[in-house]
This record gives C-alpha cells, sequence and structure tokens, in this order.
C-alpha cells in the first residue's frame, strides 16, 4: 500500500463522494473510483458501502482509516520535519484566508515578498472553509476564528470593531433609520447562515423583522459588496467599510464583539526562512492599518 492510495481513500472517507474528493485531490472522479476499486481488490475487501448519503466506510473499512490516519499523521511530520530547517528564500507557501481579506489585505501584504524574493512562490486560495494545517492543507491561514489545536502557532494581527454602515447612495435616497423605528422603511443586509438557522436577528443592537431582510450572503466580502451596490443596512468591521467607502449609520453604535484576525502556522515550520517573511510581511501590512478613521 503506498501513500498515494491512502490520500484518495482519505479524500473519498471525508469528502463523501467521487467528485469531491477528486476536486480535493486535483483528478477526475473517474480517476478516484479507479484507485479505489483497485485499493480493494489488492486487499480482497470492500472498503466503502455507495448509499444515497454518499460513501460510508465498510468494517474493513474502519480498520483500514485508523491505520491510513497514522500513516497521514507520518507522512505529514515527515516533511515539516525536513521543511522546519530550511533556510532557503525559495519554495512554495500556500495561504488559505478569505476572499474579503485576500483581496484588501494579503494581496497588498504579497507584494513586498514579490519584489524581495522572487524565488518564493505562493499558492493563495480563498475560501470560507477552515483548513487543517496538521494534514497540510495549506502552510499559513488567515482566520476570523481562533484555533485551539496546541501544535498551531497563533498570532493576532488585528481587532477591529464592527459599525453599522450603508452606501452614501442608500442614505441619500432613504435617509438614515431612527433608532427608535426598528428600521421600518429600510432594508437589511445580513449574514444567511444566521438567517437560516431561524436565528433572531440583530443589527446595530436592536431586534429586526425578517420582512425588512434584502439579502442575505455568507461572506463579508459580499456583505461590503452588496452595501456598496445600495441593497441596504448591515454591519461591517469598521477598516474594511473604509476600504469601500461606505457611510456610517449611527456612529456612536459599536458592536459587543469585535471583527478578530489571526494568522495560524504549524509550530514545525516557525524556523523555515520562506514562511517567516511571508509571515512577516503580512503581520507589518496589517500593523499599518492598525489605525482608522471613523466613515
Amino acid at each position: 500500500m503506498n501513500w498515494d492510495d491512502t490520500k484518495v481513500f482519505l479524500a473519498l472517507y471525508r469528502k463523501g463522494s467521487l467528485r469531491s474528493a477528486g476536486k480535493a485531490l486535483g483528478v477526475d472522479q473517474a480517476t478516484v473510483g479507479r484507485r479505489i476499486s483497485a485499493v480493494e481488490e489488492s486487499l480482497g475487501a470492500k472498503l466503502f458501502l455507495r448509499t444515497s448519503k454518499g460513501y460510508v466506510l465498510t468494517q474493513a473499512g474502519d480498520v483500514f482509516l485508523k491505520n491510513a490516519v497514522k500513516m497521514e499523521h507520518i507522512a505529514s511530520d515527515l516533511v515539516r520535519s525536513v521543511e522546519s530547517i530550511d533556510e532557503q528564500y525559495a519554495g512554495e507557501v500556500r495561504i488559505s484566508t478569505t476572499d474579503s481579506l485576500g483581496v484588501d489585505f494579503i494581496l497588498p501584504a504579497l507584494r513586498t515578498v514579490k519584489d524581495r524574493y522572487p524565488s518564493i512562490k505562493i499558492t493563495l486560495d480563498t475560501s470560507t472553509d477552515i483548513v487543517n494545517l496538521s494534514r497540510r492543507e495549506a502552510d499559513i491561514a488567515i482566520r476570523t476564528v481562533k484555533p485551539s489545536n496546541p501544535d498551531l502557532i497563533v498570532r493576532k494581527l488585528a481587532s477591529w470593531p464592527i459599525g453599522l454602515f450603508a452606501s452614501k447612495t442608500y442614505i441619500s435616497q432613504h435617509g438614515v433609520p431612527k433608532k427608535d423605528e426598528s428600521f421600518h422603511d429600510h432594508s437589511l443586509v445580513v449574514y444567511s447562515p444566521h438567517y437560516q438557522r431561524g436565528e433572531t436577528i440583530h443589527i446595530g443592537g436592536i431586534i429586526c423583522e425578517k420582512s425588512i431582510i434584502q439579502l442575505g450572503v455568507n461572506t463579508s466580502f459580499m456583505m461590503r459588496q452588496a452595501l456598496v451596490q445600495g441593497m441596504g443596512i448591515g454591519e461591517v468591521a469598521i477598516p474594511l467599510a473604509e476600504k469601500s467607502k461606505l457611510k456610517r449609520v449611527w456612529p456612536d453604535w459599536t458592536a459587543s464583539d469585535a471583527y478578530d484576525i489571526w494568522l495560524v502556522t504549524h509550530q514545525d515550520f516557525k524556523h523555515t526562512a520562506r514562511l517567516r517573511v511571508v509571515i512577516d510581511s503580512i503581520a507589518d501590512f496589517f500593523e499599518s492599518m492598525s489605525t482608522f478613521k471613523n466613515a
């Protein structure tokens, strides 16, 4: 059994379908199916059952999984132990972040790396998915949720207050809502995961009726774009709103929770030269953005 076959097995187990596993591995679904069939044939045992809910493990698959995970950990430890002593300013650095942070902060921060260290090749993946650094799905993650894994090095890049914003066009057409009218005659843009779960929607500290919600979005980038297009009023971290030239509604109101940003990498990479310069460049850029004015 080789490591490549084990990776295919783990991808199908974690994704649940040939198509999703193939996408994660960068191959087509037919290749995944063939590789799994070959593994099962060589072992003389069925590892997966195909059900209406996707591929699920058989009893033999459960046994195989435990050893496959051990194999994955050994392979990851081997790679990290070698790469962690790399003092060359060259090679690939994979960064995972959100589209909002990627566009306005990570890409500008990486310009310095590109100019000073042209042999460092960066892959930037923007997604709302939280990658697993221990499984080497990325080298650096820029997250808005602090991880708890003790094997990770976590550094807070920013803690931004959240305000209420709309476009200047929206304000000129609809005016500024009064706090005691619960956004009567106004439209709201909210984060759709909260809305879809049936949670009570609070905007600007006020409980809002669902009837005035104009749009639900699932990322802060889409929130800003919707507000720029005049779709309504929504909550945005102040520096992000400034980037989009949005108008602050109720300047004296700030959300109780801040918009925290964390830089995360695996502790085994702390001495890797190419990662250090990328991390320093990103941290320096966020530090330069640590002051802001009220919109």
